[in-house]
């Protein structure tokens, strides 16, 4: 097929009721196209031809290929005349060919769009360029239709401009839109407002939010500021990219421009205040939307109660809840998860769990938010049995666990400690493939503060044999678990794993290991894992800074901290109250208490205020020291500071106290703990029962064991050696017998005390029979006796006469490795008991 043919067929085709032409079929009107196949499409011929004049028809018979100026003569004949250029430029292609130029299409339109009757036409024949795959860039195409309108003398006219730009914006064209607008600017060519609003809108949706905002600034320097829905699409690309104060500049800008706000303008407003949390703003715009007279959204509603839940006035949100009801709203699902987390944020499970309830019986389906919201308020409040009910319901209704519930459910069973509970939660999610590297890693870490190293390490391996990469957290959390067993050669062989696998440790990795040396005693081995961490530029925190002042301390170095602790301050460390109360406490189990006051008053002078666990360790420290009356201004202290004693320090002072035998004082204080809601522990009990067992009150000491037996207070070891010595003192081996068999019972082990005070007891009754059986039943329990427990017996059968025996034991302290004292040869030799 022919060029000229082709050409004819293609113009024979426009008709300005129908989109007929493409874009690849007007290349020919470019002087830069290039030869392109196109496909024919048939036109009936009565539709043009019966529309030129057999005069104009026969002029139009040249036998050579139309030059460009005939054509532009021809169709400015008809200028005034905008269907009969139309008719006679598609007549001009069915008949012949015509020289390739843009000037005839710029003319055409031009025509075309003096005349409202063909302005269809002109935008049925942009739209149909603009969707080709070639032809001019779209700033030539503009400066080409204005340099034509001057040429011939065309009024300013931007409807065929609205059309293109329009055109560019439909065609997806977004780029060569905004080439267009500009353009047209730059010539005092102003479009149609709602073709600006289109292309601003078209520009948001791609997120090109920076490049629409810096357009619009170019039409307010030309004085252009659109409508109201130019100010919502602004508003909205501020709100979409999380800049709510710009949002609020526009609509501040455009009330004192006199533009008329609309609803929808205040509802966007509404939005951006909420996104920066000014509830109280937002619920004043609000009140302003009802004065005019408009109901606000649901959405407006919506976000105003997220942005009240958010900020914690959840008396608000439920308000707002309400009034939008009242206004006919049902409550959606967003509202009712808001209001949830607002009664969960707040402690207040069972209003969350009531509201579900009722949204439930509303007809409002809950989502997968919902849920979790629900779950990780019952997992906090340690009510795992609804967590996990409200997991199985959420299946029951078909909607899929996320990790994130796996992950809060976990987390709530660690809180409980209900491993076996954890472990099948874990299947479950892997089998679901939802379990990720967090879900391990609460296991993990779980596993590893309890010092579950072995089962850490095969969940491990489970873990990477699913395809779960670990992290640097599940590297730092099998460091701890090490640490915590005291294998600090292994936790640095985990550090060396680390870089082997190409990560790098943090600041955590390394404080771990620092304390983990430290509380095993190795100082030196801690400053050189600190040095190499300073080694590797990584910067300590005050979690390092304090973790070496307390293994200091913790290491009896405590006289080293002060320059310590000023050569930290000088790298930017600034001191707590965690900090003074390690050094504090590292000076009182030294004894130096002048050196653990003066650390608390230089704590005080900083400004630093001190905690309970500070007065505690001092309390602690005097007591044991037996200064009672400071460890009681100390308590003074407190109380004037309105701080409440906790149960260690009421420990502190009470075991003072049966320290120095003062009981009343002791009983006083043992009734305060009690009055302030505190429960006495096994500590607590175990001071009073030695305090009265010194007194020889058995009685009252034996009350307190029964109070424990039916408060469930467990009963250790030092409670039953403590009431055994006592009653075997008083000689009632009967009770003393029946209080060893409630030991054994609850699997308690005598230690070498415990086998003291038996053999020691029972040989001054003269049972030394059964103090020899005391004997071999430490042997049993692989407990190995001291030479006290030997002297005594040796002392028994010495007093008895029986001095065969008293030798074959000296024998067999001798057997057992045990080196006889001066108190044995003073009994074997000198007869001394």
């Amino acid at each position: 097929m022919s060029m000229s043919t082709s050409l004819s067929k293609t113009f024979s085709s426009i008709s300005p009721k129908n989109h007929l032409i493409s874009f690849s079929r007007l290349t020919h009107l470019y002087s830069n196209s290039r030869n392109t196949h196109i496909p024919e499409k048939t036109t009936s011929k009565s539709d043009f031809d019966e529309k030129i004049s057999p005069e104009e028809s026969e002029s139009l018979k040249p036998t050579s290929v139309l030059s460009k100026d005939y054509i532009l003569d021809t169709l400015l004949s008809h200028k005034t005349d905008p269907e009969s250029a139309l008719k006679l430029f598609k007549e001009v292609n069915r008949k012949r060919g015509f020289v390739k130029t843009v000037d005839v299409f710029s003319l055409l339109l031009h025509i075309l769009a003096s005349n409202p009757d063909t302005h269809g036409a002109a935008r049925d024949l942009i739209y149909n360029y603009v969707f080709g795959d070639s032809g001019p860039a779209a700033m030539v195409f503009v400066e080409q239709l204005v340099e034509c309108a001057e040429r011939y003398g065309f009024e300013s006219n931007s409807q065929v401009y609205s059309y293109l730009l329009s055109s560019y914006v439909r065609a997806n064209k977004v780029t060569d839109a905004v080439e267009c607008f500009r353009a047209m600017l730059k010539h005092d060519v102003v479009p149609g407002v709602i073709n600006m609003n289109t292309l601003l809108t078209a520009m948001v949706r791609r997120n090109l939010i920076n490049d629409a905002r810096t357009l619009y600034d170019e039409m307010v320097q030309r004085e252009i500021y659109g409508d109201c829905v130019t100010l919502h699409v602004l508003m909205h690309a501020c709100v979409k990219g999380g800049e709510s104060e710009e949002a609020e500049k526009y609509f501040k800008q455009a009330s004192g421009r006199g533009l008329e706000l609309d609803a929808v303008s205040y509802s966007i407003l509404i939005q951006a205040v909420c996104m920066r949390m000014d509830s109280g703003l937002a619920c004043k715009l609000l009140n302003k939307m009802k004065e005019l007279g408009w109901v606000p959204s649901e959405g407006t509603y919506t976000s105003v109660i997220g942005a009240c839940v958010k900020e914690g006035n959840v008396v608000e949100a439920l308000r707002l809840k309400d009034e939008m009801v009242n206004s006919g709203m049902p409550v959606n699902t967003i509202v009712a998860t808001s209001l949830m987390k607002g009664h969960c944020v707040q402690g207040d499970v069972d209003s969350a769990l009531k509201l579900f309830e009722e949204i439930i019986e509303a007809g409002v389906t809950p989502n997968t938010v919902t849920f979790s919201v629900l779950i990780n308020g019952c997992s906090n409040s340690g009510n795992m049995e609804k967590a996990y009910e409200l997991y199985s319901r959420m299946k029951l209704m078909g909607i899929r666990p996320t990790v994130f519930i796996v992950n809060f459910l976990l987390k709530g069973f660690k809180k409980q400690n209900l491993l076996e509970d954890a472990y099948r939660l874990l299947d479950e999610a892997v089998g679901h493939g939802i379990a990720s590297v967090v879900t391990y890693n609460i296991l993990l870490s779980w596993l590893c503060e309890q010092g579950k190293v072995n089962e850490a390490c095969n969940l491990w391996d489970k873990m990477t044999a699913k395809g779960i990469v670990p992290s640097l957290v599940s590297y730092n959390n099998i460091i701890l678990g090490h640490c915590k067993k005291g294998c600090m050669d292994d936790a640095y062989s985990v550090m060396n794993d680390i870089l082997k696998q190409g990560l790098k440790p943090n600041v955590f990795s390394y404080t771990i290991l620092i304390d983990g040396f430290f509380k095993k005693g190795d100082s030196e081995r801690a400053f050189d894992v600190f040095e190499q961490m300073v080694a590797e530029n990584i910067l300590p925190t005050d979690f390092t800074f304090n973790a070496i002042i307390n293994g200091l301390c913790k290491v009896g170095r405590v006289s080293e901290t002060k320059e310590m602790l000023d050569n930290f301050v000088k790298q930017g460390f600034v001191p707590t109250s965690i900090t003074y109360n390690s050094i504090i406490d590292g000076f009182m189990k030294k004894g130096a208490i002048d050196s653990a006051l003066s650390a608390y008053r230089e704590m005080c002078k900083s400004g630093i205020s001190p905690n309970v666990i500070t007065y505690t360790s001092l309390i602690n420290g005097f007591c044991k020291s037996n200064n009672i009356d400071l460890a009681l201004k100390m308590h003074n202290d407190m109380k004037k500071k309105g701080l409440e004693l906790d149960i260690a320090a009421y420990s502190a002072l009470i075991d003072g106290f049966c320290k120095m035998r003062d009981m009343e004082s002791a009983c006083i204080f043992f009734s305060k703990l009690l009055e302030v809601g505190l429960a006495p522990n096994t500590i607590v009990y175990n001071s009073m029962i030695s305090g009265f067992r010194n007194l020889k009150n058995m009685e009252a000491a034996l009350n307190l064991h029964k109070n424990m037996i039916s408060n469930n207070i467990p009963c250790d070891l030092q409670t039953y050696t403590t009431l055994i010595d006592g009653l075997l003192k008083e000689g009632k081996l009967s009770f003393a017998s029946d209080l060893y068999s409630e030991m054994l019972s609850r699997g308690i082990v005598p230690d070498d005390l415990m086998c003291t005070v038996l053999t020691n007891g029972l040989c001054k009754q003269g049972r030394l029979e059964d103090a020899y059986k005391t004997l071999k039943e430490m042997d049993r329990n692989n407990v190995s006796p001291s030479v006290l427990v030997y002297n005594t017996l040796i002392s028994g059968h010495f007093r008895e006469g029986n001095l065969q025996d008293a030798f074959r034991l000296h024998d067999e302290m001798l057997d057992k490795g045990l080196m006889p004292d001066d108190t044995t040869y003073d009994i074997l030799v000198n007869g001394k008991s």
